[in-house]
């Protein structure tokens, strides 16, 4: 195993080493909630192989990829039909996990949640909660 795939938290947490409330997984993805998100029910979207950005994941799991990532979309229209899809590539482009990643941000109509501010940590009992909507029966 790579060392960078042994120290990646994402990784870690596709290995079920780390903890996460986990929403949505598949072969190659995982889905689950962002410990600090921008709003209610900000999930990211990971392939569980170790790349760093969108242009090193070999072209023959982009499919694959794009299903998991469009999956977590479903999921979070339970939530709300509104929702941006983002994908940061590189430090000055707001990356900070250095292993590949998409954001899925409902909104709410609230103002711009992009813009700096202090994330709360998400709590266990939101987490259950929104579990209990994006997970279904």
């Amino acid at each position: 195993m790579e060392a960078a795939s042994e120290a990646c938290i994402f990784c870690r947490i596709a290995r079920r080493e780390a903890p996460a409330w986990i929403v949505f997984e598949d072969e190659r993805s995982v889905a689950f909630l962002d410990l600090f998100p921008f709003t209610r029910g900000h999930l990211l979207v990971v392939p569980k192989r170790h790349v760093d950005r969108l242009v090193d994941l070999p072209r023959e799991e982009h499919a694959a990829c794009l299903g998991a990532l469009s999956e977590a979309c479903r999921r979070v229209e339970r939530l709300s039909p509104h929702y941006n899809v983002a994908l940061n590539q590189g430090e000055l482009a707001g990356q900070i996990i250095f292993h590949l990643h998409f954001h899925v941000i409902p909104r709410y109509g609230e103002n711009n949640p992009f813009l700096a501010h202090g994330r709360e940590r998400l709590s266990e009992a939101e987490a259950h909660d929104l579990l209990r909507v994006l997970i279904p029966p």
